[in-house]
């Protein structure tokens, strides 16, 4: 019986596949992970992209809340509710949300687009709000940043103590810009690019006693290591770029985030299942629809690695 129950414990921590789909508008992207001291719960936060509503051209990604999925372990999750953003515009568009905790407040940094359009040609810029319960937020400040179209903030402290923040300048080939702040509140841009390749959703980590940053170019996810944080080497191979063989996974992978937890990483990342060769041209809800998955990373040869087919063993602890 003994053995029984350790084999029945050790399933309930294998990730689903795919992980999680939204049930408003099947459009869950973009996730951001953080832990919830008030729901001793791991929450998802992600862009929910409006997949089954119709709308011509993209004004389906556009309009999108912020939804937030709940989970005890990272293998199984569920949908929990959106974001009340406390942001005074009708029709705004939520994109990318950056979620972490720093001394009893949360703070969250939200891609904001002005309006629902049906193309992609609009202003986009970089918003702070705060919260204490993770579930309504308050507006800080909309940030100065290189450009009036920078999106996709990845925040994290650095060894001395500050913070900075990397982003995307659509406006300069969408390469990758930062800001610093001493205090999350107050950014000084730049005005640098650091990474020249084109690439969206920048995610900063540091793994394996190296810092990383992976960003998604539209082919799989591109890989790069870093001393200083300033001058950062791309690796050769992209991960995510192969297709999978598991639901939903057939596909490459997109916009991610990382999460570091008992030295082991976990990449979660979107896909869109429908986009296959077959379907090539074709904008339709199977083309449309995405969902959010899970792989663990490998460290070999000092690279990072990802066999997207492996079972996913996972337990997060706070």
């Amino acid at each position: 019986m003994s053995a029984q129950r350790d084999i029945k414990k050790d399933k309930t921590h294998i990730a689903d596949k795919p992980l999680y789909r939204d049930p408003v508008f099947d459009g869950a992207a973009d996730p951001s992970i953080i832990w919830s001291k008030e729901d001793k719960k791991w929450l998802m936060f992600y862009t929910n992209r409006r997949a089954n509503i119709g709308g011509n051209g993209v004004s389906w990604v556009h309009g999108t809340p912020i939804g937030i999925a709940e989970s005890s372990d990272g293998a199984h999750w569920k949908y929990k509710t959106n974001c009340n953003i406390g942001y005074t515009m009708n029709d705004a568009t939520y994109w990318a949300p950056e979620v972490i905790y720093y001394k009893g407040n949360y703070h969250m940094y939200l891609t904001i687009v002005p309006g629902i359009f049906e193309d992609w040609y609009h202003p986009r810029y970089i918003v702070h709000l705060t919260s204490k319960n993770l579930i309504d937020w308050k507006f800080e400040s909309q940030l100065k940043l290189a450009s009036e179209r920078c999106i996709d903030a990845s925040v994290f402290q650095t060894p001395d103590g500050n913070w900075r923040m990397y982003y995307n300048n659509e406006n300069d080939g969408k390469s990758i810009y930062y800001a610093d702040s001493n205090d999350l509140y107050h950014w000084t841009d730049s005005g640098k690019k650091v990474i020249k390749d084109r690439g969206e959703g920048p995610k900063i980590f540091r793994w394996k006693g190296k810092n990383w940053m992976i960003t998604d170019p539209w082919k799989g996810l591109a890989v790069y290591s870093s001393g200083d944080f300033i001058n950062w080497k791309r690796q050769e191979k992209n991960i995510l770029q192969i297709p999978g063989m598991g639901e939903d996974d057939k596909v490459i992978g997109g916009h991610a985030d990382v999460v570091v937890n008992n030295d082991r990483a976990y990449i979660f990342y979107f896909t869109h299942p429908g986009r296959i060769p077959g379907n090539k041209g074709i904008d339709s809800f199977e083309t449309r629809r995405s969902s959010i998955q899970v792989a663990e990373l490998e460290y070999i040869n000092g690279e990072i690695t990802c066999n997207r087919d492996n079972t996913v063993k996972i337990n997060l602890k706070n």
